[in-house]
């Protein structure tokens, strides 16, 4: 227990204490209280100093109540000489009651300051808890971790070296200047208990019996118990951001090599249906016997016909491969936006067949963006629209655009999609209920369409439903970075 703090604020209690004493005296004095009465203001006094100030103010209380209680309370009174035994008595058993009485206040104050520091420490350890779980990448919180610490306990400087890297973290930036030579042996010597690094206090970061690092700070007012307590949290917070970071990993290698399997799997179903139609018919042709020329011509539509087919399933696989290796970039040209819609309309003439479109671009204005990127996209929608639409039907495209954004719509007049298939339709190899029961569709186009416009850094979705017809909406930006290149390659021609 220690009898003094602070020296200006033990001196300024006992003057405190000094000034309650002269009170108390005074009013006992006044009333003309007994011997037992006085005894008893005098005692509260004490007891009430030693739980306010501590246990020095309670010892300098106690002593000038005796000789208060001597003086004005017990016979001869006005002196400090005692009468008799009893004036004896009385004297020896208030003082030993004060200084009791003082040192039982002392130690409650005391252990109520220590539960309050402890419930301090939980919020604080709580506190720091959850701000770690905010960091999910190791190398995130490695980097947050000093300063998130020095905020929430109010410390000076604090320094993390992890043994996995070799390396500090720090509030300054730079490492501890101390001997890093020695860092396994403090490690060995901070695993049970702090010690002194430099001018650093520093307990190991341990996780069981696996030590990660050290946990050093300054200036060293934690406590053992909360130094410690905090290192197991940051070690315990370290290997989780190393599992989730793993975990994620192991994840992200499984999908990939799931949908690579799936993509092998279904690009291989589907360039055998039309290698097997090529392969018949021309064998067909070859022999030639008895063949009249309408069947010549019917066998050489299923080549030409099967040909185009395997040639949009290569084409879908090597744009999906070009998706995943991500060497996607868009390259912006100043275009009219109606005349790309007819370009596109135009180009796409063997996809759409019967189907009748119609382009709507009134007031739009040149905008800039990608015709290749944005070809694209449109090829694999007015695909999936004709396939699944009723032949001769009407296929419309409209394009509008606003301040920072160039909008297109494809809307069919098909079957619509199943409520059940919407939230999927743009999920690798995915195929709806129709495509699955027509046998029409490898479940990439979509998937391309919008990885297409992603990377063009817009978005697309889709608004349909069961005998509604579809709308595909799709959008990218011609704002100010758009601008920006236009007005770039005006100063370089000029």
């Amino acid at each position: 227990m220690r009898l003094l703090g602070h020296p200006r604020k033990t001196a300024l209690r006992m003057f405190v204490a000094a000034l309650l004493t002269v009170a108390v005296t005074a009013a006992l004095a006044w009333a003309h209280a007994s011997e037992v009465t006085a005894a008893m203001g005098f005692l509260v006094l004490v007891v009430w100093t030693g739980a306010q100030a501590g246990i020095a103010p309670s010892l300098f209380t106690a002593i000038l109540c005796s000789l208060a209680f001597d003086y004005f309370f017990l016979l001869p009174y006005h002196t400090f000489v005692l009468a008799g035994v009893p004036e004896w008595i009385a004297m020896s058993s208030f003082l030993a009651s004060s200084l009791a009485a003082g040192g039982v206040a002392e130690r409650a104050r005391h252990q109520t300051e220590q539960a309050e520091r402890r419930r301090e420490d939980v919020e604080h350890l709580y506190k720091l808890s959850q701000e770690m779980m905010l960091y999910e990448g190791a190398a995130q919180l490695r980097q947050a971790l000093p300063q998130v610490i020095r905020s929430i306990f109010a410390l000076d400087e604090v320094a993390l070296y992890f043994l996995d890297q070799h390396a500090w973290h720090t509030t300054t930036g730079a490492p501890p200047e101390i001997d890093q030579n020695a860092l396994p042996d403090w490690m060995k010597q901070a695993a049970s208990s702090p010690v002194q690094i430099g001018d650093y206090r520093a307990c190991s970061l341990q996780l069981g019996l696996r030590c990660m690092g050290i946990f050093a700070w300054k200036p060293a007012q934690l406590s053992p118990e909360l130094a410690t307590a905090i290192s197991a949290q940051i070690a315990i917070a370290l290997t989780r951001a190393i599992a989730i970071e793993t975990t994620a990993r192991a994840e992200a290698a499984r999908e990939s090599e799931y949908l690579r399997t799936a993509l092998v799997d279904s690009v291989t179903h589907e360039l055998r249906t039309p290698l097997t139609s090529i392969r018949a018919a021309a064998t067909t042709l070859l022999q030639g016997d008895g063949l009249d020329e309408e069947t010549r011509r019917d066998l050489a539509s299923v080549v030409d016909e099967e040909s185009a087919r395997l040639d949009s399933l290569i084409g879908q696989a090597v744009e999906m491969a070009e998706i995943d290796a991500n060497t996607i970039q868009p390259k912006l040209e100043l275009l009219d936006p109606r005349l790309f819609l007819e370009q596109v309309v135009e180009q796409s003439h063997r996809v759409l067949g019967k189907h009748r479109v119609s382009i709507h671009a009134e007031g739009t204005q040149p905008a800039r963006f990608d015709p290749r990127l944005l070809g694209r996209v449109f090829r694999h929608l007015l695909e999936n629209a004709a396939r699944y639409a009723p032949s001769g039907s009407q296929i419309a495209l409209t394009c509008h655009t606003t301040r920072d954004r160039l909008q297109f719509t494809v809307a069919d007049d098909g079957p619509g999609i199943d409520v059940a298939d919407l939230p999927h339709v743009f999920e690798k190899l995915y195929r709806g209920r129709t495509g699955i029961r027509t046998g029409k569709g490898t479940g990439m186009g979509l998937a391309i369409a919008r990885a297409l416009v992603m990377a063009h850094h817009g978005s697309i979705k889709v608004v349909s439903g069961t005998g509604q017809g579809t709308r595909f909406i799709f959008w990218v930006p011609i704002g100010e970075a758009a601008t920006q290149d236009n007005r770039e390659d005006e100063n370089a021609a000029s």
